[in-house]
């Protein structure tokens, strides 16, 4: 970029102003209309370059573009509710397919791990304590994600209506 009074910006590289050069010269040439052919390939692609750059947009998008746009995105087509109730079916599955292997996991292992577990508890007195505070953790826990669970559930009931 050239300033007002006509002075080239500095620059730290060699190869940057060289390279500058090159694109403001293509695009001087280009505005002035001269000949191409005695031009290497690389001002060839600049001079297309500046040509697409100063073209019209081939078509000017209507001005409520976006708001189409939401509308078709937000609209409720019958493949889109089918694939997405396909979707929550193959989650589902898959979930409680992971929940049941967790379950046998520990069912087959748990006498092997629970020497473990007896070791790295506390002191009873203590362990009643730390049982209490998971125990609080988990239901704050299960009411903060209440809300959202919530939602999601009538969200899924409307769709099936």
């Amino acid at each position: 970029m050239i300033r007002k009074n006509g002075e080239i910006p500095p620059f730290r590289d060699a190869a940057c102003e060289h390279e500058w050069r090159l694109q403001e010269d293509a695009m001087r040439r280009e505005r002035l209309h001269l000949n191409a052919r005695d031009d290497d390939s690389r001002s060839q692609r600049y001079r297309l370059l500046v040509r697409a750059l100063e073209a019209p947009p081939a078509a000017i998008l209507p001005a409520d573009f976006a708001q189409q746009m939401s509308t078709l995105a937000a609209a409720q087509t019958p493949d889109r509710t089918a694939s997405m109730r396909l979707e929550r079916v193959l989650m589902s599955a898959l979930t409680s397919a992971f929940l049941l292997a967790a379950v046998a996991v520990t069912l087959i292992y748990a006498a092997t791990w629970r020497p473990l577990f007896e070791a790295a508890l506390p002191a009873p007195a203590a362990a009643q304590w730390l049982w209490a505070l998971i125990g609080c953790v988990g239901v704050s826990w299960l009411l903060g994600a209440w809300p959202p669970l919530a939602r999601l559930a009538n969200r899924a009931g409307g769709e099936s209506r």
